[in-house]
């Protein structure tokens, strides 16, 4: 049975002798009283409990002790020796078995969904294949399933499709986007002779290719195996409870025999008070409290954080910010826009733009859309043009109004001198890393458009606060080096590596963990094994859902300064953990003496039913401390303005 079954029966099983305990005041008791216990608390003990009970003796054969050591001893005793005060008509105290039982495997059942949520990304990775190939077979294309896709197949892409496996284009040309596996943030030219990479997605023409590399070769194919390892190769976090356990449990136990040696055998107690006073010791170290320090407070930190539009996946991801000593980014989408927008118009605005909207209106060209974009902000509507022609590789020329006019790059004009003046304006904007196109009309360049991906308005200010909070921030892209030098100059990143393919981007995350832990920012399908390598992934919301899915951070606004209030969330929510686990122990250290009757003479005793009323209030106490984080201030990075 797993954990969300155990836990619906025990819950459902525990609820009457929670009903009991509170109405027991007024004067109700449950039908049935020890009789109707036993049996709850029987069943519960043999379906829900059992399985803390085997991992106990596991954890003892290799002389270790553990959560579920704890968890089994306490509810074992309480359960045992509420049957022996059954027999001998005392009070029993079978709710307290059941109570812990119920709220651990609470804390599991949420620990089991987040884990389960993030293991989707492998699946989700594997369904950006085509399903399906246009292989030449017998002298004509033929679709055939992928897994029938042979090495040297000759392979047929039309626009719009998933380019099916790794190859070499063989016939034809066309522009591909490959964002989602290079991080390119503009789509790709390709012709014959050069390489296209499955998964991708075709533009605007229609190819042929020889496929290379089939099935687990492919790049897609060996993201999805660097996710795999990356996630598998998670050491799981020693949870502070289980690193007292192995001191706590035997000092629990060895202070138990004590108090019943020294009751019984030296002061001359009866057996059964002798035995309560061992069982009380027991009872008040019981891990109900210890159950809830975790997964309480990780309910009101993740809740909160989603009001934030922080959405922070489990505890591990807690535990590793408070040591982050650098911050690793992707480029595009996550620090840039992810999307070419003009930056500058060189010339007359309105006739610049006029002439190259209307011919870029008729145009498939990628940075087509920026340039219409630009033209729709000013109003500026594009104009009609006839004998419309598309120059592969150079740009695009028509007729406006009976004039020749054209929009492309230096490659177009062959008997068209750049003035000096341009020429300059143009080197500068290149050198900003911008892709510049020429206006012209009538053998007459009229003048420039540039269009760059340009850094998000909130990047610099985060990458800001991250610094003034003493981590070093990081570049990592599949961009070329010029284009990402200009980028984390404008946004002040420390550090840039360029030119970076998806398996190296998770490499160069593994150097970094060197020198201290490391949180990775990204958005694309080629950013999840580094999101997954990393001590802490941290996702753009607009992302990919295998981005979102791999990292344990999802920042759902997509505001990039969201990642400093990420970190200050996580940080303040692990230390309300920690604060719990101290309050949660500290009701243990403190009420032994007591449940041992070191005060006995005093007058002061602590009976099994009490033992387990103070387990009850230090369960509370930690929900308590939990359910404050909502007003917790958390401190984040703020600037001070800028002095002109």
């Amino acid at each position: 049975m797993n954990i969300q079954k155990r836990f619906w029966v025990s819950l459902v099983l525990s609820l009457p002798m929670l009903v009991a305990m509170v109405l027991m005041p007024f004067g109700w008791h449950l039908p049935g009283g020890a009789v109707t216990q036993l049996v709850l608390t029987t069943i519960i003990m043999a379906v829900a409990a059992w399985p803390f009970i085997q991992s106990a003796w596991a954890s003892f054969k290799k002389h270790h002790a553990n959560m579920d050591t704890l968890v089994a001893i306490g509810t074992a005793t309480a359960y045992f020796y509420s049957i022996y005060a059954m027999l001998t008509n005392q009070a029993v105290f079978f709710e307290s078995a059941a109570f812990v039982i119920t709220f651990v495997l609470l804390g599991q059942v949420f620990e089991e969904r987040m884990r389960r949520n993030a293991s989707d990304a492998v699946a989700k990775l594997v369904d950006l294949q085509a399903k399906t190939a246009e292989v030449l077979r017998d002298g004509e294309f033929q679709q055939v399933p992928l897994a029938e896709v042979k090495l040297n197949d000759i392979i047929r892409v039309k626009p719009g499709q998933k380019i099916p496996v790794d190859g070499v284009i063989t016939e034809g040309n066309s522009s591909i986007d490959e964002s989602m596996v290079t991080g390119e943030s503009m789509p790709v030219t390709k012709h014959v002779d050069d390489q296209v990479i499955g998964a991708t997605m075709n533009g605007t023409g229609t190819f042929l290719f020889k496929a290379t590399k089939i099935g687990d070769q492919t790049m897609l194919a060996q993201i999805v195996e660097l996710v795999k390892k990356a996630q598998n190769s998670h050491a799981p976090i020693q949870k502070l409870t289980d690193k007292v356990s192995d001191v706590f449990v035997p000092v629990v136990l060895i202070l138990a025999i004590v108090t019943f040696l020294i009751w019984y055998v030296l002061i001359g107690a009866t057996l059964a008070n002798a035995l309560i006073f061992a069982v009380s010791v027991v009872v008040i170290a019981c891990p109900c409290a210890l159950g809830l320090a975790t997964p309480t407070a990780l309910m009101v930190g993740t809740g909160r954080g989603a009001k934030m539009g922080i959405l922070i996946k489990n505890g591990e991801v807690l535990e590793a910010v408070s040591d982050v000593k650098t911050v690793i980014f992707d480029k595009t989408g996550t620090i840039t826009a992810g999307q070419p927008q003009v930056t500058d118009v060189v010339g007359d605005q309105e006739q610049v733009l006029a002439v190259a909207a209307s011919l870029e209106a008729a145009s498939e060209h990628p940075l087509a859309t920026a340039i219409l974009q630009e033209a729709k902000q000013y109003e500026i509507a594009p104009q009609a043009v006839t004998e419309f022609q598309a120059i592969e590789g150079k740009g695009v020329a028509g007729l406006i109004a009976g004039k020749m006019a054209f929009v492309g790059n230096q490659k177009l004009l062959t008997d068209i001198q750049v003035s000096p003046a341009l020429a300059t304006q143009m080197q500068t904007l290149q050198d900003q890393a911008k892709t510049v196109v020429l206006v012209g009309r009538e053998q007459q360049i009229i003048g420039l458009i540039a269009i760059q991906d340009v850094p998000k308005p909130t990047s610099k200010e985060a990458i800001a606060s991250l610094k003034a909070r003493g981590l070093k921030t990081v570049m990592l892209t599949g961009d070329n080096q010029r284009v990402a030098a200009a980028v984390a100059e404008q946004v002040g990143i420390d550090q840039v590596i360029a030119d970076v393919l998806p398996g190296d981007k998770a490499d160069q995350v593994k150097q970094f963990q060197e020198n201290g832990k490391v949180a990775f920012v990204g958005d694309g399908i080629n950013d999840a094994p580094a999101l997954t390598t990393a001590d802490v992934g941290i996702a753009m919301g607009s992302g990919t859902d295998i981005a979102i899915d791999a990292g344990g951070i999802v920042l759902v606004k997509n505001d990039l300064r969201d990642v400093d209030r990420a970190l200050a969330l996580s940080k303040k929510t692990f230390q309300r953990i920690k604060l719990n686990l101290f309050w949660a122990f500290i009701y243990n250290v403190l009420g032994i003496p007591v449940a041992a009757g070191v005060f006995f003479g005093l007058g002061l005793m602590l009976s099994p039913e009490l033992a387990g009323l103070a387990m009850a209030f230090s369960s509370l106490s930690v929900v308590t401390s939990s359910v404050l984080l909502n007003r917790a201030k958390i401190n984040t990075t703020v600037l001070a303005p800028a002095v002109n």
